[in-house]
């Protein structure tokens, strides 16, 4: 890192103003009652109830018996102790931002890890300790203050547990490879209660099953991270052309970020042209064919690399240096909108698929809708193909459609665009898939994410910490019966 930090350790805690003597809070939907310690029931008339269970995708509308805001360890085996006691679903909350809903349920136990907002930044061994309730907005927020980050989510709202159990795309993979690719240590609260640590010397097999298997093995209470230099200033932003450029555009594109360096991190996105300022207006509502940059290295070479598709007269150029935490939430969405989305694995993405994927993009079912093709390759097809349970780490793309609506009465609609893409998709595809980027699409579509050895190592790993199968609010991997 540039310069010397005045501060060896950074400690930045948003929830440190919260009271350290308080247990487990509860909101539940026995109404608002005393309690021993600092409990508090809160029922589903409650005002707060509401606001407190809302996710971010507005089709998943569930209503669980309690929620239980957790500050600890302690706090989480409490929780734990009542869902079982009272024979509760469990469902873990971080950031909410599954499009299955996973994070909620209905009539049971949702563990609401939020409160747990530390985060210890070491700035000589840039290493990160990450309480399980941050988001990588906040992670960060802090993480800027000394230069390094790691790869999080292209939004910057999504939980940093969440998004790393399930393997953790984002920007910055192809220098740095996956979040979970960057995670050294992970701290949970087992079903049976036990307060664990699992790291390259003890519990290293959970440690495994967390770089992508999901939240199967436990309730995350911390993570930490390997960081890496980034910025601060990165080489970031959106160029744009109409829809009818998409031919040239999309092959363009696709040759130029095929054989890319891994400094750049990038996306095609097919889009409507949003009602702002910094697009000509002539484009506003229309559909747009864009491409997204993410360039961490030297600015000049950056801006001979970017150069290629500069060359190709966008109507839009917002590709210009800017910090990297500003580029991770330029692409956020509020919560409240509906959403369906999915994934598929390419080993190559040739010009009839180009066809497919054009196609689907013109036919959006909502002007909200985007749908992207990612480039992977570079650190992230460089891991180990045992070092995490994800499969297919050489494919070289990823589709993902990614339908977003406001009006219940258009979800036939947007759902059908989703399945409609993947089936004109599929013979371009590899049968693998990125858990994260999909809904509840089965069981099939589980395994296919592990393949049929990994996910058996994973069912034997989930018998070991959770034979009883708690943890089933997730892309559940069953405990493997012994024979």
């Amino acid at each position: 890192m540039a310069g010397r930090c005045l501060l060896p350790h950074l400690r930045h805690n948003p929830a440190a103003q919260m009271s350290q003597s308080s247990a487990c809070r509860i909101v539940g939907s026995a109404g608002r009652s005393g309690g021993t310690g600092m409990t508090t029931w809160i029922g589903p008339a409650e005002a707060e109830y509401d606001e407190r269970r809302r996710l971010f995708n507005a089709m998943i509308n569930t209503r669980p018996r309690i929620i239980a805001e957790c500050e600890s360890p302690t706090d989480v085996r409490e929780a734990l102790e009542r869902a079982v006691r009272d024979s509760l679903p469990v469902a873990v909350r971080s950031g909410g931002h599954s499009v299955a809903g996973l994070s909620s349920n209905d009539d049971g136990l949702v563990i609401d890890v939020r409160p747990m907002k530390a985060i210890d930044i070491d700035a000589a061994t840039r290493r990160a300790r990450v309480g399980g309730g941050c988001t990588w907005a906040e992670f960060d927020a802090a993480a800027r203050e000394f230069g390094p980050a790691t790869t999080g989510g292209r939004v910057s709202t999504t939980g940093v547990a969440g998004l790393t159990l399930g393997g953790g795309s984002g920007w910055l993979e192809r220098q740095h490879g996956l979040s979970c690719d960057n995670l050294v240590a992970v701290e949970l609260v087992s079903a049976d209660g036990r307060e664990i640590r699992a790291d390259d010397t003890q519990h290293r097999d959970l440690l495994w099953a967390s770089k992508g298997g999901g939240g199967n093995f436990g309730v995350v209470t911390a993570m930490e991270f390997q960081l890496h230099p980034v910025g601060p200033m990165i080489l970031g932003g959106l160029m744009a052309w109409p829809a009818a450029d998409g031919p040239g555009v999309s092959r363009a594109f696709r040759d130029w970020a095929d054989a890319a360096p891994d400094e750049l991190g990038t996306a095609l996105v097919m889009l409507s042209g949003p009602p702002e300022e910094f697009i000509p207006q002539h484009l506003h509502g229309q559909p747009l064919i864009a491409i997204a940059v993410c360039w961490n290295g030297d600015e000049s070479t950056g801006a001979d690399v970017v150069r290629v598709m500069r060359d190709l007269s966008p109507e839009v150029d917002l590709v210009g240096p800017m910090p990297y935490a500003q580029l991770q939430s330029m692409i956020d969405d509020p919560p409240g909108f509906r959403q369906y989305w999915s994934a598929d694995y390419h080993d190559a993405f040739p010009d009839d698929a180009l066809d497919v994927f054009l196609d689907a993009g013109a036919r959006r079912a909502s002007p909200m809708t985007q749908h992207l093709l990612l480039p992977w390759g570079g650190a992230l097809a460089r891991v180990d193909a045992d070092a995490t349970p994800m499969s297919q780490r050489a494919a070289r793309w990823v589709s993902h459609p990614f339908a977003t609506w406001e009006d219940p009465a258009d979800d036939a609609a947007n759902i059908a665009w989703v399945r409609d893409y993947r089936k004109a998709n599929a013979p371009f595809t590899t049968g693998g898939v990125y858990l994260n980027f999909i809904g509840n699409e089965g069981d099939e579509r589980i395994k296919a994410a592990f393949g049929e050895q990994k996910y058996e190592r994973l069912g034997q790993i989930k018998s070991e910490y959770d034979p009883g199968n708690i943890f089933a609010g997730n892309q559940n991997i069953r405990p493997t019966v012994p024979a």
